[in-house]
């Protein structure tokens, strides 16, 4: 069963992210829940592809989601090929692969949740978003019911994103930040904006729609 996108123009935005290694058999997918007892992940209908499907991330791209769920973030990386002046002015020293930004509102939930990372079998899954630039695809589907194969609790999420090598960032508005980065060049993901504060008044704040 082929399982495709539906609104691919506002998602190509997410794949550019693209990670620094090739897949391989031997790399995990992921599913990321606050729930702790999921047995038995059911397909279900999906705003993005034309068929239910049980998602999951590929491992590369996990730092992206240890977060709460529904926390809004802006999270941008650089590539060999990235104008120097942008990756001098957003990810300074470059020692962190990617900076991460979250409201400021989100910080005590993000402090205080417990993730659980599902490990699923590979077997049923396939690509969904793999864009030119990207080596690997975040995203692969299932069209069938899958039952994971273990599952790990995550507690210290901003501890977690730091061993990853993840510069954190807190600011009260993340509308600012995002503009620049979608104009800067370089590779980004915007994850979850339409739970961000509205945008400030005055300068930057216009109303420009987010994915």
């Amino acid at each position: 069963m082929v399982i495709r996108l539906r609104g691919l123009a506002s998602r190509v935005a997410a794949g550019r992210a693209g990670a620094s290694v090739p897949d391989d058999e031997t790399q995990r997918l992921f599913h990321f829940s606050e729930e702790s007892d999921i047995a038995r992940f059911e397909p279900r209908p999906s705003d993005f592809t034309d068929a239910p499907v049980v998602w999951t991330i590929h491992e590369a791209f996990e730092h992206q989601y240890l977060f709460p769920r529904g926390c809004p973030r802006v999270m941008y990386s650089s590539l060999p090929d990235s104008d120097p002046d942008a990756v001098d002015r957003y990810l300074g020293d470059g020692s962190a692969h990617t900076v991460v930004a979250i409201e400021s509102a989100w910080l005590d939930k993000m402090q205080r949740t417990r993730l659980y990372r599902y490990t699923m079998p590979r077997e049923t899954f396939a690509p969904l978003d793999q864009y030119d630039g990207a080596d690997i695809a975040r995203s692969w589907v299932s069209a069938d019911a899958v039952e994971p194969l273990r599952v790990d609790a995550i507690d210290d999420l901003l501890g977690a994103l730091a061993r990853k090598g993840v510069e954190i960032r807190i600011l009260p508005s993340l509308w600012r930040l995002r503009d620049r980065i979608l104009e800067s060049g370089l590779p980004f993901s915007f994850i979850r904006m339409r739970n961000a504060l509205p945008r400030p008044e005055g300068p930057g704040g216009d109303a420009r729609s987010d994915p």
